[in-house]
């Protein structure tokens, strides 16, 4: 008989866990999944697949505007929000099904209830029932953070603003990272008057300055308002439903919806982490070595929950190189250098490489080539909206080490171009290509 139920139990069916699970199987690993809610996780069900999709929707409220400056009449216009949300989580409901066919045809067992950890080889489900495994991998993700103040019960985070009956008319939507800018585009577009509220005095962290303030300037103009260095005190709701909330440094505001988008924090709560001596970081994420191994030499862990890159395609990668390692023969680690990455705000922002403040304080001397310009179909629409492209070069030999863009389809275009940044290529490189035209994306291969 085997020594253990199975080769590797995963806890978490999100991107990374899926993947881990279903390249184990296929390496001939006997697998279990637990998940307690649904297969797909956070990008899947209530995250980056679902917001898209929204974002989508948003576009066309201007599109339909814009559409007047190109011929055509548009009558009866009107935007149903109960239908889009339904039809989005409908597809949700399909892209949940993939992913469970997905784990069975490679013979993976899911299990639909909770797991904890009860020792290096052992996990107990919600049911008491015990189960042993060579190997566990921990992949429970990460949730929203809530700030702790009175009357934050009022609030929703992301995972809620998926299925509202109604727009709010008015909505403040707490932080300054991706999340917030991606749903405050969203909501405006669909008619809200929304507000952002910021800690600090920065939107974006992480990202190129250039981009931040281009963003700020046209979601201004856009009709979003912000409030910085600005902290709550408290949420009180009314009897007609609306919501006074106090901050600091502003003045009091009533909304009619409050959404906490101030970061999200790895699900380690409850795991048993002690049961098997795996130790965490001092930001609370489970800590891992160059291989996603824990503390302990049969306990791995991949994606949000070890607090590294919060993004799905490093979760995945993660996923498929812990299978790799395990049970393919092929030890794998993960590279972060040159992550490629995007806001999908209105207009959108990605971005590669090093900004331009990081690459003169590790690199000296950089060279800076950037093209500022109004997209075409904007000039036609009688849109005054200007799209930004940076390109970040080591003095030396031209290397390029970031490449950052806002505007129409930016991230789209940034995937190829992240490509030539992984690979080291030089300004050179994209001089000597030759230019699609009339697009966007030549203004790659054209800046002096």
């Amino acid at each position: 008989m085997a020594e253990y139920d199975y080769d590797l139990f995963t806890i978490g069916a999100g991107s990374g866990g899926v993947r881990a699970s279903r390249v184990a199987a296929a390496h001939g690993a006997r697998v279990a999944v637990a998940e307690e809610f649904r297969v797909g996780g956070t990008c899947v069900i209530r995250g980056c697949v679902p917001k898209k999709m929204l974002v989508y929707g948003a576009h066309f409220a201007e599109d339909i505007q814009d559409a007047q400056q190109f011929g055509w009449t548009i009558e009866g216009c009107s935007f149903d929000w109960k239908s889009l949300r339904d039809n989005v989580l409908g597809d949700v409901d399909r892209l949940n099904g993939l992913y469970t066919e997905t784990l069975e045809n490679h013979g993976v067992t899911i299990l639909h209830q909770r797991a904890t950890i009860a020792g290096p080889h052992q996990v107990t489900l919600a049911d008491g029932t015990a189960i042993t495994a060579k190997y566990i991998l921990i992949a429970t993700g990460a949730r929203p953070h809530i700030p702790d103040c009175p009357g934050h019960e009022h609030g929703i985070t992301s995972n809620e603003a998926f299925h509202l009956d109604a727009i709010p008319r008015r909505m403040l939507i707490a932080g300054g990272g991706y999340i917030a800018n991606e749903f405050a585009g969203i909501f405006n577009e669909f008619g809200a008057s929304v507000t952002i509220i910021n800690r600090s005095d920065q939107l974006l962290r992480g990202y190129d300055e250039a981009m931040r303030d281009r963003l700020l300037q046209i979601s201004l103009t856009k009709g979003i308002a912000f409030r910085f260095n600005a902290a709550f005190r408290g949420i009180e709701k009314r009897e007609d439903g609306t919501l006074l909330v106090s901050m600091t440094n502003h003045d009091d505001m009533e909304v009619d919806c409050v959404l906490f988008a101030t970061g999200r924090v790895p699900n380690v709560e409850g795991l048993g982490l002690e049961a098997a001596g795996i130790g965490l970081t001092d930001k609370g994420a489970i800590a891992v070595d160059a291989f996603s191994k824990t503390d302990c030499d049969s306990i791995y862990a991949v994606g949000d929950v070890t607090g590294r890159v919060q993004l799905t395609p490093v979760a995945i990668r993660e996923g498929q190189a812990v299978a790799d390692t395990l049970f393919g023969g092929q030890p794998t680690s993960v590279s972060y250098d040159c992550i490629p990455s995007a806001v999908f705000s209105h207009p959108p922002i990605a971005g590669v490489g090093m900004t331009e403040s990081e690459a003169r304080n590790r690199l000296g001397s950089i060279r800076v080539y950037q093209s500022d310009f109004r997209p075409m179909k904007h000039v036609v629409a009688g849109r005054n909206e200007r799209g930004l492209y940076k390109m970040i070069c080591e003095g030396d030999n031209d290397r390029i080490v970031g490449i950052h863009m806002i505007g129409p389809d930016a991230p789209e275009i940034l995937q190829a171009a992240a490509v030539a940044v992984k690979a080291g290529l030089t300004k050179a490189d994209f001089d000597a290509t030759m230019a699609i035209h009339p697009t966007m994306a030549e203004e790659l291969v054209l800046m002096r």
